[in-house]
């Protein structure tokens, strides 16, 4: 759809001010009144409208009858005296550019305003007029939207001028958000006009608009402009797959309709037969809108293998214009009852509307004959707005007028101040790079569309398509993004690469200890303000989908390139000396005694790696040795059935083999970056040496990591559990093999850690409440039944992981 000179929007209603009939004053007639109005303005001694400027005064009127044209009359005096002598490259005086510009904005409805900013955009980047005096004659808000407009000059910005001319519209457009309407219909006319530019300058304007402008029109919903944009850009960039789609679309309109004009008066009467008041007419496609039709036939070859043809319904859809919200749903209970719908065609836009305003039903039926046909439904405001977008919504620095319906209270949409813009806004400020910002803007207007997720508190979040849970972690903020370990996505634990549909509800999982004070204190490696042991990872940059989330990401990993703790098997040289547990002179070497087997060798079984005062079963093996397996050892259970008679064993007091106790412990944690790293700097700081590691592929957020240590002494190992469980993200640590329960007790309660709870929960549980001894049992070296803080229930047995 076009918009020409002195032409309305096609298919545009009139605005609220025109709802209602008028009565003529005086019994006048309409143009007894505009001859009256006239001789009174020329009474007055005010100057007339020029004759120029009478095509805008009546688009302009159309949509603001009282609109001052006076001010009109001064703006363009002004433009074109200060233009006078200037030509386009077309060789059209220059203001026929400002005029044309303002034209498009009046078809539009723009206010009175915008248009003198319109007239005005060019004066003070082009020729002598100052800001200054722009303001004094025309008042702040004029002076505004044109400095907003106005380019910066390269002999100040040299390459980087067209990026902080970008940057500085969009921080004026943060403030109103006239500045981009007056941007995207001067982009507009110059587009028209781009056959009088070089080749060259021809590709780089049309890759700029298809990569900015184009989405900055979507996102303020203005489909009027956007789609000849789209069309130009086209044109221009692939010249000849749009002269194959217009030359298809001008022999349909040179044929006769004989699939949409019929079912348009079908449904038609079908609605006025039940009742429903209603427009229906046939709203054809525009170039791009049939070239990307065309690429899904081609996409799906028929029967043949051939791309099948395009058919009479790929050229345009139906539009249904009513009065009410539930007159949309009358529509759409008629369609579907009269014909078949399809399944998964139906898109409700008006409970949910788009991120740009857009509302409207999207349903598609089969006809008879097995033609499917697109149908929209939608009111008139919104029609409106689906057309004009913000434009439609008016001056949002004015109150409303008399006759003109007031905002809805419960309509919480800033027309001025956009989610997506003000998300734009927040990290265009982080980026002073001019290539940076350039890059970051163009990969953000890249997603067409906006997903909206919800907290478990109930906050909601506004995310581009494609966004995961790593973006949703920093649009909570850049130090819950740093903090972050994990995330549940409706009720279940997923990684943090997952990407986030419409309507999902997230929590981010956040370690609970102060960011500020990293793992080693605010003097620690990671220096004053260093992030806490979940601080972001390089690889998360794959996952980040949103600038906001990258330069946070690339910022901290700036900040600390060495931030992350090395993989070492002892204690760090900044650490104080762990408490040393060294075996004691003379110390016997045979750990154990076996009943009636003095002198025999007794190896401790790996399978199970027994410590005192564990409970033990001696089996006898080749050599005459002597195997020592825990009770209930699965090992030892098979040797007891293929027939080997147990023997008594006992710990021999104060012996201890040569090189110490070796164990196995096991620790299941929320996978996160540097997991590893930590896990072995909290063993190795208790001065026990790590002969092996082993860590499992993660399943979803779940992570299990083996480690097989060696014990200077047996008390060492209670102290190495519970260092294993202050580590962040970690719920649970076990020693595998256990006997059936847990073993006969459980360990003593562990110190604290830090919690892990959704980000922003001030209720969450901290603590381990569940770690406590059961009286009179004796306690073993096994540590169970930690509370899962991240999800308020208890974790589940060793051999599983927490319940998604």
């Amino acid at each position: 759809m076009t918009i020409e000179a002195g032409q309305p929007l096609a298919g545009q209603p009139t605005s609220a001010r025109q709802a209602g009939p008028r009565r003529p004053l005086g019994g006048l007639g309409r143009a007894a009144l505009g001859r009256a109005g006239r001789a009174a303005l020329l009474a007055t001694g005010r100057p007339p409208v020029p004759d120029a400027l009478e095509p805008l005064v009546q688009a302009h009127r159309r949509h603001h009858p009282q609109a001052d044209l006076g001010l009109l009359g001064r703006a363009y005096r002004l433009a074109e005296e200060s233009h006078r002598g200037q030509k386009r490259k077309s060789g059209e005086p220059y203001i026929t550019h400002p005029l044309a510009v303002t034209m498009i904005l009046a078809q539009l409805g723009a206010g009175t305003t915008t248009l003198v900013a319109s007239l005005l955009h060019d004066t003070v980047e082009d020729t002598e007029l100052t800001l200054d005096q722009v303001a004094e004659g025309f008042g702040p808000e004029v002076a505004y939207l044109v400095d907003g407009v106005t380019k910066l000059e390269k002999v100040d910005f040299g390459a980087a001028a067209e990026a902080e001319t970008f940057r500085k519209m969009l921080v004026a457009t943060g403030d109103d958000v006239r500045v981009m309407v007056i941007k995207l219909a001067d982009r507009l006319h110059n587009m028209r006009t781009i056959r009088h530019m070089k080749p060259a300058s021809q590709v780089r304007i049309a890759k700029v608009t298809r990569d900015v402008l184009i989405p900055l029109a979507e996102r303020l919903g203005i489909q009027v402009l956007k789609a000849e944009l789209e069309d130009i850009v086209f044109a221009t960039l692939h010249p000849e797959e749009h002269t194959r789609s217009r030359a298809l679309l001008a022999r349909h309109e040179d044929g006769p309709d004989t699939l949409l004009a019929p079912f348009a008066g079908a449904l038609g009467r079908q609605l006025a037969e039940a009742g429903v008041a209603a427009e229906v007419t046939v709203r054809p496609r525009h170039c791009v809108s049939l070239h990307r039709v065309l690429l899904k036939r081609d996409a799906a070859p028929g029967r043949d293998g051939r791309p099948q043809e395009p058919q009479p319904a790929d050229f345009g859809r139906l539009l249904v214009v009513v009065e009410e919200n539930a007159d949309c749903y009358a529509v759409l209970g008629e369609l579907h009852t009269c014909w078949t719908p399809l399944p998964g065609e139906f898109k409700d836009f008006v409970a949910a509307p788009k991120f740009n305003l857009y509302q409207s039903l999207h349903t598609a039926v089969a006809l008879a004959g097995g033609e499917v046909v697109e149908v929209l439904v939608r009111t008139r405001r919104m029609h409106e707005i689906a057309e004009t977008g913000v434009v439609a919504l008016g001056d949002p620095r004015q109150p409303a007028r008399g006759g003109e319906q007031a905002p809805d209270e419960l309509d919480r949409t800033d027309p001025a101040r956009p989610g997506w813009l003000s998300r734009l806004l927040e990290w265009q400020q982080e980026t002073p790079d001019p290539d940076a910002f350039w890059s970051a803007l163009t990969a953000d207007l890249a997603g067409d569309r906006e997903i909206t997720a919800v907290t478990e508190l109930g906050e909601t979040l506004q995310l581009r398509a494609g966004a995961t849970c790593v973006d949703a972690a920093y649009l909570l903020g850049e130090e819950t993004g740093h903090r972050c370990i994990g995330a549940r996505v409706n009720g279940r634990l997923v990684a943090l690469s997952t990407v986030l549909q419409d309507g999902d509800r997230v929590a981010i999982l956040t370690d609970g200890s102060d960011v500020s004070d990293g793992p080693h204190g605010p003097d620690g490696p990671g220096g004053p303000g260093a992030a806490g042991p979940s601080g972001p990872a390089p690889e998360w940059l794959a996952h980040a989908r949103t600038p906001a989330a990258r330069i946070a990401i690339e910022r901290w990993l700036a900040d600390h390139p060495s931030g992350r703790p090395a993989v070492r098997t002892g204690p760090s040289p900044s650490q104080p000396a762990p408490p040393a547990h060294p075996v004691a002179a003379g110390r016997p070497a045979v750990p154990v005694t076996a009943a009636g087997r003095p002198g025999a060798p007794v190896r401790l079984a790996r399978c199970c790696t027994p410590v005192p005062p564990d409970e033990i079963v001696g089996y006898p093996i080749r050599g005459g040795a002597v195997a020592v397996h825990r009770s209930g050892c699965p090992a030892g259970e098979r040797m007891r059935a293929d027939g080997r008679g147990a023997l008594d064993v006992d710990w021999r007091p104060g012996g201890a083999p040569p090189a110490g106790y070796r164990a196995t412990l096991r620790a299941e944690a929320l996978n996160r970056p540097r997991l590893l790293a930590d896990l072995t700097a909290a063993i190795s700081g208790e001065g026990v040496g790590i002969v092996s590691a082993e860590v499992e592929p993660p399943q979803e957020l779940r992570v299990r990591h083996t480690y097989t240590v060696e014990l200077p002494d047996p008390a060492a190992l209670a102290a190495v559990l519970r260092a294993m469980l202050r580590v962040s993200g970690v719920y649970d640590v076990e020693r595998p093999h256990a006997p059936p329960g847990g073993g006969p007790g459980r360990a003593p309660a562990a110190p604290p850690g830090a919690a892990v709870r959704p980000a922003g929960d001030p209720a969450a549980p901290e603590g381990n409440a569940d770690d406590r001894s059961e009286p009179g049992v004796r306690p073993s070296w096994g540590i169970h039944g930690r509370t899962a803080a991240f999800s308020g229930q208890r974790s589940p047995s060793p051999n599983r992981g927490p319940e998604g």
